[in-house]
C-alpha cells in the first residue's frame, strides 16, 4: 500500500487519526514533528527559538522525504505545505488527505495549547492569518478532503478509508 499523507491546519487532528487510522490498517504511523524531535533532540519551540521557522520548515522537507512511502500513515506538520517543494511532493503521491477543521473548531482545541509557536503572540489574529493563507495550499495538495468538525477519530477514519476505496 502507498503511504497515506495527513495535512492539514494546527489542531486538525492529523496525529490522532494517523495513529488510528495506521492502527486499522495495520502500518507504521509516522509524525513528521516527532520525527525532528527526535532528530535534532529538542522541541518543535526549541528549534523555532534556536534556528527560526525557515531552518525548522527545511528540516521538515528532509524528514518528509526520509519517511518511508509505502505501508505507512503519515502526519505532517501543519505549515508543510508552506513549501512549494513541499506540494509538489505531495502533489505526486495518491494518498494525501487533508483534514479540514473550521477554525472556531481549531481556536478551541488549542486554546490552552502553548506548544505551537505560530500562535504564540495573539492567538486569534495569527491562527486566522496562517488559516486563510493555508487553505488553498492544503486543497491543492491534496486529492481527498474530509471534514474534522464535531466528528469523533472513529468517523474520520472510517471516512478516511472510504474515500480510498473510491
Amino acid at each position: 500500500m502507498e503511504a497515506i499523507y495527513l495535512i492539514g491546519f494546527m489542531g486538525s487532528g492529523k496525529t490522532t487519526v494517523s495513529r488510528e487510522l495506521a492502527r486499522r490498517l495495520n502500518v507504521a504511523v509516522y509524525d513528521t514533528d516527532e520525527e525532528i524531535i527526535k532528530m535534532k533532540g529538542k522541541s518543535i519551540n526549541e528549534i523555532f527559538a534556536a534556528d527560526g521557522e525557515a531552518k525548522f520548515r527545511l528540516l521538515e522537507s528532509d524528514v518528509l522525504r526520509s519517511i518511508p512511502s509505502n505501508d505507512a500513515v503519515i502526519a505532517t506538520g501543519g505549515g508543510i505545505v508552506g513549501l512549494e517543494e513541499n506540494r509538489l511532493y505531495l502533489k505526486n503521491k495518491v494518498n494525501v488527505v487533508y483534514l479540514h477543521a473550521e477554525l472556531e473548531n481549531i481556536l478551541e482545541r488549542l486554546k490552552d495549547d502553548d506548544s505551537r509557536p505560530l500562535l504564540r503572540k495573539d492567538k486569534l489574529q495569527s491562527a486566522e492569518v496562517l488559516y486563510s493563507k493555508r487553505l488553498p495550499l492544503y486543497r491543492g495538495a491534496a486529492g481527498i478532503e474530509i471534514g474534522t468538525s464535531g466528528k469523533p477519530i472513529t468517523r474520520i477514519v472510517d471516512d478516511i478509508i472510504q474515500r480510498m476505496k473510491k
